[in-house]
């Protein structure tokens, strides 16, 4: 049986490869709260929310050939009694400005029945915040 670990290990492998996204472990009432003064730090709830109110909107901010993508896992820990992964990777994408996003993103996750009931998600907003006054494509 996979641990939680791997679930989020195999989740950032397929969506750095581009054949998988985030969303696909998150269960249907997740609670996604963005910490800090970013243009999209809040709480999210449900699956719905979070992708519509600020994965899909963060996308669109990218070029289709180079989106962003985490390009470098550097810790993947495990409390496998409080049923928490916490997540640091490095990421990289070309907005459809023509400028790099480099980040550095820690997750803390809680998870029930293989999926992410609870996330919290930290990262440099003033960086976000660049990439977010851009005009999405499209």
């Amino acid at each position: 049986m996979a641990t939680n670990r791997d679930v989020v290990s195999r989740a950032l492998a397929n969506w750095s490869a581009g054949t998988g996204a985030i969303s696909d472990i998150l269960a249907p009432d997740v609670r996604w709260e963005i910490v800090g003064n970013s243009a999209v730090s809040r709480t999210y709830h449900g699956v719905d929310d979070f992708v519509t109110q600020a994965l899909r909107p963060f996308d669109a901010r990218f070029r289709p050939e180079s989106p962003y993508r985490p390009v470098h896992v550097r810790a993947i820990y495990e409390d496998p009694d409080a049923n928490t992964v916490i997540a640091v990777f490095d990421g990289t994408g070309v907005t459809v400005a023509g400028t790099t996003h480099d980040s550095t993103v820690a997750w803390f996750l809680t998870f029930r029945d293989g999926k992410v009931v609870d996330g919290t998600a930290f990262f440099d907003s003033i960086a976000f915040n660049e990439v977010w006054k851009i005009p999405p494509a499209g």
